[in-house]
């Protein structure tokens, strides 16, 4: 089933694309750096480039996947979002985008205490912590997304 990393241009961002790609049916990739685009479509990824606070794009991005994996440290980095101005704005338009996307599973990850209380935008929600090992977040992400459903 089709799955999209939203701010795959992250360190942990990479490292998911490369934990799920391998048994993913389709994988996509939401990113802001045009200097990540040709090694992600190298390896089969969909990409789309653009402001991951222009939330239509981000759900025209996500529109029939199963499975959005969050990277929530995109909204606090140092990339441009000319659309949303605090962490709680992003994390709320991209609820409602992978919400009207059709998204099913949302995978929040977060290297730190995440700016707001993750929500629940999707019928099955899950939170990763990176906690300084992006192999063991990328490697937990891996197995969410291919259970059948999540634990409850």
């Amino acid at each position: 089933m089709p799955v999209i990393v939203i701010g795959a241009d992250t360190p942990v961002g990479e490292a998911i694309v490369a934990a799920v790609l391998p048994s993913a049916a389709e994988m996509r990739a939401f990113v802001s750096d045009e200097r990540s685009v040709d090694h992600l479509r190298s390896r089969g990824v969909k990409v789309a480039v653009g402001d991951i606070s222009d939330f239509s794009h981000v759900e025209a991005a996500a529109l029939n996947c199963f499975c959005a994996v969050v990277v929530v440290d995109s909204a606090t980095d140092d990339r441009e979002r000319a659309f949303a101005g605090s962490p709680h704005e992003m994390m709320d338009g991209w609820c409602r985008a992978v919400s009207e996307a059709g998204v099913q599973r949302t995978i929040w990850i977060s290297a730190g205490d995440p700016p707001v209380p993750f929500p629940a935008p999707t019928p099955e929600v899950a939170t990763v912590a990176v906690a300084g090992d992006l192999d063991r977040a990328a490697a937990e992400v891996a197995l969410l997304e291919g259970l059948q459903s999540l634990p409850t």
